[in-house]
């Protein structure tokens, strides 16, 4: 082939250090835009970005010239340095080291967007852990909890 052609559609979760409920209501539109921004930068295209005061969700097409490490790598580093910027609150601000990612049908897209969209409405139901755990498992991801929320 002459050309090198992909569409891959990700679902990322990542969360605040510790899990603590560090993102500020107020704060949340301004970093889902920087989000927004770090992954137009890589050359991915944006879908939907929302969560909760300890954790994110993003949907996007991702590169073909990017790996999945390298995506969340650059989005973490990237928008944990700009909050802590932003003022003192944030000044010891850090995003746990691990992070999920899957794969998203295009069938689906609308399902996911719509979810990552209610994450409000979803939590008053259901914890981040849980939410988590039970991401994991219907994707069939090997996992020691132990090591879930060790930092």
């Amino acid at each position: 082939m002459a050309q090198s052609l992909s569409q891959l559609y990700v679902h990322c979760i990542f969360h605040v250090k510790y899990n603590a409920d560090k993102i500020r209501p107020e704060d949340e539109a301004e970093l889902y835009a920087y989000i927004s921004g770090i992954i137009k930068n890589i050359q991915s295209i944006p879908i939907k970005i929302n969560g909760m005061a300890n954790h994110v969700h993003v949907l996007a097409v991702m590169s073909k010239n990017i790996s999945l490490a390298d995506f969340m790598m650059k989005i973490k580093a990237n928008s944990s340095r700009w909050l802590k910027t932003k003022d003192e609150h944030y000044q010891d601000f850090e995003w746990q080291g691990g992070y999920a990612g899957y794969s998203v049908s295009q069938s689906k897209l609308k399902i996911v967007a719509a979810y990552i969209e209610n994450q409000k409405e979803h939590h008053k139901e259901q914890t981040f852990i849980e939410e988590y755990i039970q991401f994991l498992k219907e994707n069939n991801v090997d996992f020691n909890e132990k090591y879930l929320w060790t930092e």
